[in-house]
């Protein structure tokens, strides 16, 4: 059906018909022969809408009211979504999100990489609420509104949306919002904080209090109150030079823990380290990759961009060695501690530049059988030409964007001769656009 636009001079507003869905969870109309994406619209939904920027070749525009509503629309779970910019799909079922996700994946996939999978790999999905264990919490005094607001950017501005809760956070922080911000207010340089990093593990949480002038004895004591009452670490984190610290509790431990029961290990981290945010789908996606690696008893194993172990050491369990390769020298650090931690001998880390490496490093010219990779969003172009494709006969590829997996992948398939036999989301971030993918490449 060709998308219908009307305009009803009476009522004052303007319908059309929403046709299609864009990657990022918008809809599609066309207004005025014109492309128009509509936040909070869903495909087959008459809606009612007002255009918040107009571009040179579209439009972009908010829903005011739904006319015909989609058997795909949900009732959010959020009393702050459209206002808070943290989510942007709640309003859809979470079988439509996975599926806008996937659909996703083979487009950028295609788009990019000229590449199809063999299989569709089935999204792994978890828990929908409650999962995010990392977050950088805004802090901000509003005079308007006479009180300090914690959480995220509104969708459309710089501003703080105005949180009583969050539903995707953990319970731990997801719901004492509001009880943070009422503290903070309290403190005598409550304008001097302007963020707090959130970390948990599977059972201590840790807030990292941003500060921009030294904070009083008496503020100290108020944080050190609130996180006794709430069960919560903190930690205070000055202006450079100074050194992040421990607040409370009084020990010398800055480390938190999560674990992945399936290999029996036990992971330490300081709360400001790279961690997966959804620790339930860290360990689906762990289990996944390493039942796709086939790994043998013989295996040598190479995993680039290793942080502190996260793949690595589950992977040790199965095989005769493993490389983990990781840019800072800090991660490398705390890998290493894990594989002391957990016992685990057959594993050696190295601290290495993966944007340029030294073509001599010890590790490139080790023969390895296969290959597991976790880049960052920019991905790993850099590195494919320096690794030994005659010899890594499977590769794993995780990636937190699928661009770049794109990109990358039609690297691997058509300039070193791998096939792309599976691909698929992980529901890493429910109700957000966010994508995180798994893609499987053979020779």
């Amino acid at each position: 059906m060709n998308p219908i636009t009307t305009l009803d001079k009476d009522k004052k507003y303007t319908s059309t018909r929403v046709h299609a869905l864009s990657h990022d969870g918008r809809g599609i109309a066309t207004v005025n022969n014109k492309t128009t994406f509509i936040s909070g619209a869903l495909p087959g939904e008459t809606v009612t809408y007002k255009i918040t920027q107009k571009r040179g070749g579209y439009n972009e525009a908010d829903v005011l009211d739904i006319i015909d509503i989609s058997s795909e629309r949900v009732t959010p779970p959020c009393n702050h979504f459209g206002i808070c910019g943290g989510c942007s799909l709640q309003h859809m079922g979470a079988e439509a999100q996975m599926q806008l996700k996937q659909q996703t994946l083979l487009d950028q996939l295609k788009h990019f990489g000229q590449i199809t999978p063999k299989s569709l790999l089935p999204p792994l999905n978890a828990n929908l609420l409650g999962y995010r264990r990392k977050a950088r919490l805004g802090v901000k005094f509003v005079i308007k509104k006479n009180k300090l607001l914690v959480g995220f950017r509104e969708k459309t501005s710089h501003y703080l949306a105005d949180l009583e809760r969050c539903v995707v956070l953990h319970p731990l922080v997801g719901e004492r919002l509001h009880k943070l911000g009422e503290i903070i207010a309290t403190l005598s340089q409550y304008r001097s904080i302007p963020q707090i990093e959130v970390a948990i593990g599977d059972v201590d949480a840790a807030l990292v209090f941003r500060h921009l002038e030294p904070l009083s004895d008496a503020d100290k004591e108020k944080l050190i109150s609130f996180g006794n009452n709430h069960n919560l670490q903190i930690y205070l984190q000055p202006n450079s030079p100074y050194p992040i610290h421990k607040l409370w509790p009084l020990d010398e431990s800055y480390r938190l823990t999560y674990t992945l029961p399936d290999y029996h290990l036990e992971f330490m981290f300081h709360p400001l380290d790279f961690t997966q945010i959804n620790l339930e789908m860290n360990r689906l996606m762990i289990r996944q990759a390493i039942t796709f690696l086939d790994l043998k008893a013989t295996d040598h194993v190479l995993d680039l961009f290793c942080g502190i172990g996260n793949f690595t050491l589950p992977i040790a369990r199965h095989v005769h060695h493993i490389s983990g390769i990781e840019g800072s020298m800090d991660m490398v650090a705390r890998a290493k501690d894990n594989a002391e931690h957990n016992r685990i001998k057959n594993v050696t880390f190295y601290s290495e530049n993966l944007i340029k490496p030294s073509p001599q490093a010890a590790w490139l010219r080790s023969p390895y059988d296969k290959i597991i990779l976790d880049p960052p969003r920019a991905g790993a172009k850099e590195i494919l030409p320096y690794l030994n494709h005659s010899a890594v006969k499977k590769l794993v590829y995780v990636s937190c964007n699928p661009a770049t997996l794109a990109r990358d992948g039609g690297e691997l398939v058509h300039q070193y001769g791998y096939q792309l036999k599976h691909a698929g989301i992980m529901n890493m971030f429910p109700h957000t656009s966010h994508i995180e993918a798994m893609a499987v490449f053979e020779k």
